[in-house]
């Protein structure tokens, strides 16, 4: 019994439904919906399969109508043809014609006569194009035409006469005229049963043409005649582009091919969804296709579905609305706590909520509010806690990274500094330099006026060095009374001119306390990346060189890593003197 307690509680957070306001909600949407929607989808369910039906039925009345009219129409036009190919004006004017060398003439008595015969019958049947004779090499003896033009019969035309069958010929689209023709034949032989030839006649299929444009199919509906290759013969609706530019052929859906007669959805050649079903006609190879569009067929129960749901919408309006009111007449003070302890977790503690009654709800909201102010009152205490520690850290990191008698930061920061620079300048290929500096005779100083003037113009220096730089650049105690200035995006010819300016600055500014014999001076190599090294040691390296040679050549100078003086000390003729901190 517990577990199932605690998983109807598990189920319901699983859905959101977190709140009495959200379960009453979800209750009375579930019950409007579930059985709206299952009825809903029952009934369109019902109705799509009768219409199906329905349409099915009408489908196939219209395919089978119309194969069984083509089918008549091409009996009764072989039949026709037959009787025309039989008669005395036709095998024998062709027998006399041949008689003459074996081969057709086109002057005398006998073609004309053919002729006239011909033309008369084709001005009697409006089934006909034309009406043409051939010999048995399938040469052109008589035509009912001003000219005579090629025969579309099969390549083995003469087989299938001598068999005494019906020649069926291709399908010809006609640009011209914007239709269809088809040419049939039948043998044509003399009294002892000899094939003289075969008397072919291209047709027209006008009737057929009525037939197809006297079905009802909608506004959206079509009737198809098509060829085996796929070429259309014909249409109930008048053909449109690009049909009536090129041969007009229509891809058959190749489920319609496998299932005949059986009502299928589908796209056709301009990507509409339309509902259709297909027969064949054997004799031609032919099959009738007749479809619909999906939007008309279904039409009346879609507007059902949108009726069903614009009524289920309006049931979970007034529902929902009936419930939301219920629910904040219920859970209001709920919610208004439930807020209240939402804004403490984000970590507003000033939530202070009005006690609207003395029942339960209103001891709960002053035990709520007792319990903000006593966190209220922690956080403050841990809030100078935190910031006391934050200042004693912020101390600690600044004493860890610089020196403590002159400020400036130490040599590990220095180390840490120039290796990130390296790495900065290698990869962007920008160059940067460094200047070693060392304070001439500090020992000597220091030894002359003390260890606490020898802090004081450490000290000192370091406060000229600061402000002889820019903000990008850096300045850190390298050791003793060694100081190093870094000095990005600067090559080493910049580099002297700013150790020009900083020694010139130490020597003017800063002397003795009046018993030292000369002012303070410093010494200064300076050398630049790439040019003196590519690692943070070899940089220093020939930095520390550099200073190296400027103490040997007399000090207060500017050496430049591989010996070059600097340009203040031009005509300064300080004597050499060996090397002495």
């Amino acid at each position: 019994m517990g577990s199932w307690k605690q998983h109807i509680p598990r189920s319901l957070r699983s859905f959101h439904l977190h709140s009495i306001k959200s379960r009453i909600l979800a209750f009375a949407l579930l019950a409007t919906l579930i059985p709206s929607l299952t009825m809903g989808w029952l009934s369109y369910k019902h109705n799509r399969e009768l219409l199906a039906e329905k349409t099915s039925g009408e489908l196939r009345n219209i395919t089978s109508h119309a194969a069984r009219e083509i089918d008549i129409w091409l009996k009764e036009r072989l039949y026709e043809l037959r009787v025309f190919a039989s008669s005395y004006e036709v095998s024998e004017n062709l027998e006399r014609i041949l008689r003459v060398q074996g081969a057709p003439v086109s002057e005398g008595l006998a073609p004309r006569r053919l002729k006239d015969y011909l033309t008369s019958v084709r001005e009697k049947f409006v089934h006909y194009e034309a009406l043409v004779v051939i010999d048995a090499a399938a040469r052109v003896v008589a035509t009912s035409a001003g000219q005579a033009g090629p025969v579309n019969l099969p390549p083995d035309w003469v087989k299938m006469a001598n068999k005494d069958k019906a020649i069926l010929g291709d399908t010809v689209w006609d640009g011209v005229r914007g239709k269809t023709t088809m040419t049939i034949a039948v043998p044509i032989r003399a009294a002892n049963g000899h094939l003289l030839g075969a008397m072919a006649a291209r047709l027209n299929f006008r009737t057929i043409d009525e037939t197809f444009r006297s079905f009802s199919l909608g506004e959206t509906g079509q009737a198809y005649l098509m060829a085996a290759d796929g070429t259309l013969v014909l249409s109930s609706r008048p053909l449109s582009p690009p049909f009536d530019t090129a041969t007009p052929t229509y891809q058959v859906p190749q489920a319609l091919l496998e299932m005949e007669s059986v009502l299928l959805e589908y796209r056709d050649h301009r990507g509409k969804d339309m509902v259709g079903t297909l027969k064949r006609i054997p004799q031609l190879n032919w099959a009738v296709v007749a479809e619909v569009g999906s939007s008309e067929v279904y039409a009346s129960i879609i507007q059902l579905r949108n009726l069903t749901f614009l009524m289920v919408a309006g049931l979970l309006l007034g529902i929902g609305l009936t419930a939301y009111l219920l629910g904040l007449t219920i859970v209001r003070p709920l919610n208004r706590l439930t807020e209240g302890a939402a804004e403490v977790a984000a970590g507003d503690l000033e939530v202070d909520l009005p006690v609207a009654s003395r029942d339960e709800l209103g001891y709960l909201t002053e035990v709520f509010n007792y319990m903000v102010a006593r966190l209220r009152q922690g956080r403050e205490e841990v809030d100078a806690i935190n910031k006391t520690l934050s200042e004693k850290n912020r101390e600690l990191e600044r004493l860890s990274v610089t020196d403590g008698l002159t400020g400036l930061y130490n040599r590990s920061h220095l180390m840490q500094t120039l290796a990130n620079e390296t790495a900065r300048a290698r990869r962007h290929q920008r160059p940067f330099s460094v200047l070693m500096i060392d304070i001439d005779h500090f020992k000597r100083y220091n030894d002359s006026f003390g260890h606490l003037a020898g802090d004081a113009l450490l000290s000192k220096l370091a406060s000229v060095f600061t402000q002889s730089i820019r903000t990008a650049e850096y300045a850190a105690r390298y050791g003793g009374e060694e100081f190093l200035i870094m000095l990005p995006e600067t090559e080493p010819d910049g580099a002297v001119d700013a150790a020009e300016r900083i020694r010139a600055q130490v020597a003017k500014g800063t002397s003795g306390d009046g018993n030292a014999g000369e002012g303070v001076t410093v010494s200064i190599g300076v050398a630049g990346f790439p040019e003196h090294g590519d690692t943070p040691e070899k940089i220093i390296a020939s930095a520390d060189a550099a200073l190296y040679q400027a103490k040997r050549n007399g000090r207060d100078r500017v050496i430049r890593a591989g010996g070059r003086p600097g340009k203040g000390i031009k005509g300064r003729g300080r004597r050499e003197e060996p090397v002495k901190h």
